[in-house]
């Protein structure tokens, strides 16, 4: 499985993915997924959403245990990123079926669409539509890089855009969602241990920063008569770095877009992208808020104007401590660690039980080529996983 999919949406310059929601890309990892299931058995569905279910038994008896996890991919990220839950879900129904059980539950492999938002801007946006976080009209209205929205980008792939919208009969079916996830980070690297259980999300969002000055030339306008946005973005990323090291958080513009983006120009406007997160959301609100009032204050003194739009916020996922808590038990006392990475089960937790499963990561690097994970952690995760699939779903 891995071999087969390690291809799809390869650079060949970085050696990373791009996997962007409703490219061709998308669509061959999406054909990957439903060869796996006709492989299997599985009766393979694409819900409202374009999000895929591969079903082993009736989804409309209700209670069942879903598993799985995403395709897509931020740009040139790395190859674990969401395929490793992915592929470990169909390796441990295989390894399960291996060991003769029969199950008492449905039991579904999920893909959801588009969770990182590298595209559209708004990440687990299959999830989030889903469960009604997202609005369809809003979803509909996102736009690309190249101003393609987000409802043309899926007509040309081949579905209805009208359709989008919340699916609680569907959500309301699940019973349990465990998403196994490479750890993104190095909690567990120091350890004996190559699979940990999730114990919480921190508090996230994303931030647009708007900053509009005056276009000139840069050959030809005087310092004291610019107004160069440039300037106020770039004290603003100080500003947001001092800001996250001083509250224990974490506070990236790892995106910029800047008009009319000409060497020998100074621009007219700079858009930047925040990413922050922290442990509570007092913090988070508090980093954030003076992130903003950085770039309000700097941007008076150099007469460029600030907007700021959030684009999209997940509060603190706390797992269901029940099911976080027979999975550890299950597993025999392993690590339960919280993370500040995003994911599906975090959108899904105050709809659906969720919980989530993380393989250790040697370098600790994500959203990078050089994310990794050792052929044995990816077993001992398979195995890990179909353990918690038994004790949940079979007899």
């Amino acid at each position: 499985m891995w071999r087969d999919l390690a291809g799809i949406g390869r650079s060949a310059e970085t050696g990373g993915y791009r996997r962007y929601a409703w490219t061709p890309a998308d669509t061959d990892c999406r054909a990957w997924f439903h060869d796996q299931a006709a492989a299997r058995g599985l009766a393979c569905e694409t819900d409202r959403n374009g999000n895929q279910w591969a079903w082993l038994g009736d989804p409309a008896a209700g209670d069942a245990v879903v598993t799985g996890s995403h395709l897509d991919s931020v740009p040139d990220g790395g190859a674990f990123d969401g395929p490793l839950g992915v592929v470990s879900a169909f390796a441990a129904l295989d390894e399960l079926r291996s060991r003769g059980r029969e199950f008492d539950r449905p039991l579904a492999v999920v893909n959801f669409g588009d969770e990182e938002g590298a595209r559209f801007g708004v990440a687990c946006t299959g999830s989030r539509l889903s469960s009604g976080k997202l609005g369809a009209e809003a979803a509909r209205a996102l736009r690309d890089a190249d101003g393609v929205t987000l409802a043309q980008a899926m007509e040309r792939a081949g579905q209805d855009p009208e359709a989008l919208g919340p699916d609680p009969d569907r959500l309301a079916r699940v019973g349990a969602f465990v998403e196994l996830h490479v750890e993104q980070g190095r909690a567990l690297a120091d350890t004996p241990h190559p699979v940990g259980v999730a114990s919480a999300i921190w508090p996230h969002g994303r931030w647009r920063f708007d900053f509009h000055g005056e276009a000139n030339h840069a050959g030809t306008t005087r310092i004291v008569d610019r107004r160069d946005p440039m300037l106020t973005y770039a004290r603003t990323v100080l500003a947001a770095r001092a800001e996250a090291e001083a509250a224990g958080a974490l506070a990236t513009f790892g995106k910029v877009a800047v008009d009319p983006n000409g060497v020998n120009a100074i621009a007219s406007r700079v858009r930047g992208w925040l990413d922050s997160r922290a442990a509570d959301e007092a913090t988070l609100d508090a980093v954030v808020t003076a992130i903003e009032r950085a770039a309000v204050e700097h941007g008076r003194g150099d007469g460029v104007r600030v907007g700021v739009t959030r684009e999209s916020f997940t509060p603190v996922v706390e797992f269901a401590h029940d099911l976080r808590d027979r999975i550890a038990a299950r597993l025999d006392g392993v690590p339960v660690l919280p993370t500040g990475a995003g994911h599906d089960a975090g959108i899904l937790a105050d709809t659906v039980p969720t919980a989530m499963l993380f393989v250790r990561n040697p370098t600790g690097v994500s959203h990078s080529p050089a994310e990794q994970a050792t052929e044995d952690d990816c077993h001992a995760g398979v195995d890990a996983l179909a353990d918690v699939l038994e004790d949940l779903a079979c007899r």
